[in-house]
């Protein structure tokens, strides 16, 4: 559980393609770490939104879900001095397998911190 950043940090969320941060960890980081309504992804106030679900509420095909993926990994490397502190994206509301959504994130940059039982050794 994330309740606190440092000033070099960000918290990446799962979000829906509206912005429509109304539970879980995406209405965390409205409430606490400056998210906006209606950015559905990319950097916002002190957090990321990443995308699980469409603008209707589907989730999103595995192909877009990469898509989103490759955008993060970008963010990542031309911030390096950030960590980017990855939530159970797509694991809640979305309702993806924990599994899939770990293997999505295989061969992270390195200032991008998986969810601890989502590491490899």
């Amino acid at each position: 559980m994330i309740d606190h950043l440092e000033e070099h940090e960000i918290f990446v969320f799962g979000s829906n393609m509206l912005g429509l941060h109304l539970g879980g960890a995406a209405r965390q980081a409205t409430l606490e770490f400056g998210a906006e309504m209606g950015v559905g992804e990319g950097l916002t106030g002190q957090c990321y939104a990443f995308p699980t679900l469409s603008a209707t509420g589907k989730r999103l095909s595995t192909e877009d879900l990469k898509d989103s993926r490759r955008e993060l990994y970008l963010e990542c490397l031309m911030n390096p001095e950030k960590r980017f502190l990855l939530t159970k994206v797509g694991c809640g509301i979305a309702g993806y397998p924990e599994d899939v959504m770990r293997d999505l994130f295989a061969d992270p940059p390195a200032n991008l911190i998986l969810p601890e039982d989502w590491r490899r050794p």
